[in-house]
């Protein structure tokens, strides 16, 4: 369905698409970090549970940090209900209408079931650019789309199309104990540098093992707008005190 994402055809695609507005983030919590914590399919963090992880993440909702739950697109609406001062944003979209697209995430239905954001390009759910780049054609102006990006040159094309966030995460270190921010601070520092000079409305996240508050504060350090991240919370025995100490450096 996509163009092959390498080369001139990439280059020669993106050069014909109608550049896009620029996303805008949303007005709450516009220019705090971010943290950013992505619910994928963990038991703890799904149907009843991702509700209960909605709720201490809006404990949170007026703090330091801008906080954002990435949930699936089951758990959107039933989320957004119980936890309506939390922002949600859905863990991926696909660039289709309504019609026959048969196992599709069409946007419209996730804006009306409650999206106020989405991730694209995660390590775990890989797209081309072109998937990218048409998706932010159909999204709202001031809908926040963040591009992850497994390293700076992935980061540079995905600056290209200009999604609201781009978040570097190397994939060897995504769920491990080792924050990126330790194991490989320069592709933290270089993604900003690299994008910045792309595309300078871009913000830059940082993730893959971010656990605690000592990586945020580095991450921030670094040039880094805030973070994503996954286990540091969802598999925490006690989420509050995680949530707590994320934000303790921010305060």
């Amino acid at each position: 369905m996509w163009l092959a994402d390498n080369g001139h055809e990439r280059n020669e695609f993106l050069s014909n698409l109608r550049r896009p507005q620029m996303h805008s983030a949303s007005a709450k919590g516009m220019n705090k970090p971010l943290v950013v914590v992505n619910f994928k399919t963990y038991a703890s963090a799904s149907g009843e549970t991702a509700e209960q992880l909605a709720l201490a993440m809006a404990s949170h909702a007026n703090g330091p940090a801008r906080m954002v739950a990435v949930v699936s697109a089951f758990d959107l609406e039933a989320v957004r209900r119980v936890a309506p001062s939390l922002e949600v944003w859905t863990q991926h979209l696909d660039p289709v209408g309504q019609g026959g697209f048969t196992g599709w995430l069409e946007p419209h239905t996730a804006l009306h079931r409650g999206a106020q954001g989405t991730i694209i390009n995660h390590a775990e759910h890989k797209v081309s650019m072109e998937h990218v780049a048409q998706l932010m054609q159909q999204l709202p102006d001031d809908f926040p789309m963040c591009g992850c990006a497994a390293d700076v040159d992935e980061a540079q094309h995905l600056a290209e199309i200009g999604p609201t966030f781009i978040a570097v995460e190397p994939p060897e270190l995504i769920g491990g104990d080792i924050s990126v921010t330790t194991a490989d601070p320069s592709i933290v520092s270089d993604t900003v540098a690299v994008v910045k000079a792309v595309n300078p409305n871009v913000r830059v996240l940082c993730g893959a093992g971010v656990k605690n508050g000592a990586d945020v504060a580095k991450a921030v350090e670094l040039g880094a707008e805030g973070v994503l991240l996954a286990s540091g919370v969802t598999k925490a025995s006690d989420v509050a005190a995680v949530l707590a100490d994320l934000t303790s450096s921010l305060a």
